[in-house]
Parts: structure tokens; sequence; C-alpha cells
């Protein structure tokens, strides 16, 4: 029987690495991801839906020792797409960064799909 391919990351914006996150947190970033890699279905409280950015678009919630990090993710068929990282300083997430996963959603699906120009 074949095993199932993970999927890998795409990074369209953003990185997980000590500084600024935390030896603890970069791990815990990383074990959380890798089971989406691995076609895990996350729930609260390591992720939950951004419907404001788009179908099977996610947020990670990474607590570290003096912030809180997110990460913006869509699940696509054949990757986990990141689209931002960032440090979370309020309840609601900011509009400039919803606006920019939207368009780097949107860049990643038509040259996923082939239509229309590539995202720089």
């Amino acid at each position: 029987m074949a095993r199932k391919q993970d999927k890998p990351l795409v990074w369209l914006r953003g990185e997980v690495k000590t500084p600024p996150f935390s030896a603890e947190a970069r791990l815990e970033a990383g074990f959380l991801l890798r089971r989406l890699q691995k076609g895990e279905s996350l729930g609260l409280p390591h992720s939950r839906p951004m419907q404001s950015i788009g179908l099977q678009c996610h947020e990670l919630r990474i607590d570290d020792e003096n912030q809180t990090w997110r990460i913006v993710y869509h699940v696509a068929a054949d990757a986990v797409v990141i689209l931002d990282v960032f440090s979370k300083k309020t309840a609601a997430t900011p509009n400039e960064v919803v606006r920019n996963c939207n368009k780097r959603l949107a860049a990643y699906i038509r040259s996923a799909t082939g239509t229309g120009r590539k995202p720089k």
C-alpha cells in the first residue's frame, strides 16, 4: 500500500525562527505545521478558521514568553500555504493583515491554476 505524501509548506510571507520566536515557541510552531503537512485538521486552541481571508484559511495560535504569534495558512490540495506570520497585539486581526493575506491567497490560486499572472 502506498504511503500518503506529506504536503510541502509554501511560504508566501514570514518565517519562524529564533529570535524573535523563543526556542519553545519555534518548536511548537514546527510541530503544529508538521501535523498540518501530514493532513491533520487542527482546531481550538491551536487553530481557528479565518473565513474573512478565504476558504480553507486558518490561523495557528502560538503563545510565546511575552507575546502571541499567529501563522495564517491556507490548506490547498497540494500544499500548506503560509500567508503571513505576525505578532498579535490586539483581540482582532489587523485589517492590513487580512487584506494582505487575501491578496497573497488570490495570487497563489492564480499561479497554481495557471490563470492570470504569477505572484511577485
